[in-house]
């Protein structure tokens, strides 16, 4: 039995009419009539009732109508699903950051998509500014996140709801890691661990810069990073202190360095950026929807 000529005994069946029937499947009527027929030979029973003016289901063939809406929903949803399956979102997901507290945030968002979109995979890239848009514009990442100040003329972006606060790392035997908070003067004579990002930002707006003031170019910078992993093994080997974002670097009670904030306090914003005009693959594309419907806020820019 072909679920093709169930449709068309279907639609006889609601128009109640041959040539209606004919017209809405763009049949010619002697074909509908044939395939018909040739339903009743296989089924060995007569389905319709024929006058001049209309046609009335037999007892035969309103069994079949049950029967066949049954089939044709079935067969209609199974053709959904294939094409669904066919349709899935599926790739990758490119991200690149500094290394921030954020992220949690962005793994919460990739966490809420996993069940959705089970076949996205996504990569983390780890850098600082520079090394994160250079990916970037290169197309070598689909979104970066970056910490504020950071020059976000060429992106589109959402500004992260979290602050990341800045702050020291040192040892726990220096004579510092005793105060619960650091301030400009502590600073001016140790041998400083500096971003590079932060050292060499030069526009207006580089909270960093200003937080240390006329003293700035009178820091002791003894070396410059770009990840604070490699920072805390300096301070770690007694170099100097690094002056970094919080919970970057361990400092739980089995480590041996501590964090302490700076006074005043210093906080930086977020940003998860992506280039104008950029063409998302399907994955991508729904990442940023994420992105639209749980970290949208005023400060969204497109």
């Amino acid at each position: 039995m072909d679920v093709r000529v169930l449709r068309y005994f279907l639609a006889i069946a609601r128009e109640g009419n041959m040539t209606k029937a004919a017209h809405l499947l763009h049949l010619t009527q002697p074909t509908l009539s044939r395939q018909i027929k040739e339903l009743e030979l296989e089924l060995g029973k007569k389905l319709f009732v024929r006058s001049s003016h209309n046609i009335v289901l037999t007892e035969e063939g309103l069994l079949l109508r049950k029967r066949a809406e049954e089939i044709v929903d079935m067969m209609e949803k199974l053709e959904s699903e294939f094409q669904s399956m066919e349709e899935a979102v599926r790739g990758d997901v490119y991200i690149g950051g500094g290394e921030t507290d954020a992220m949690k945030q962005i793994a919460r968002l990739v966490r809420n998509m996993q069940e959705q979109f089970p076949e996205i995979r996504y990569h983390l890239y780890s850098g600082n500014e520079d090394d994160v848009t250079e990916r970037l514009d290169k197309g070598l990442l689909d979104f970066g996140i970056l910490i504020q100040p950071a020059d976000l003329s060429k992106y589109n972006y959402v500004n992260i709801p979290a602050k990341d606060v800045w702050g020291v790392i040192m040892r726990k035997d220096s004579p510092l890691a005793k105060k619960t908070q650091i301030q400009v003067n502590d600073l001016l004579d140790l041998p400083l661990i500096c971003s590079r990002q932060a050292i060499k930002q030069t526009f207006s707006k580089n909270e960093f810069r200003n937080w240390f003031g006329e003293h700035f170019e009178k820091l002791n910078v003894v070396s410059t990073f770009n990840l604070a992993y490699n920072a805390a093994i300096m301070v770690e080997e007694g170099v100097g202190y690094a002056i970094t974002l919080h919970k970057i670097v361990n400092t739980s009670p089995d480590s041996n360095l501590c964090f302490r904030p700076l006074d005043p306090k210093l906080e930086s914003g977020l940003s998860i950026v992506w280039r104008k005009n950029q063409l998302f693959s399907a994955a991508a594309e729904r990442f940023l929807e994420e992105i639209q419907a749980n970290l949208q806020s005023p400060d969204l820019v497109f």
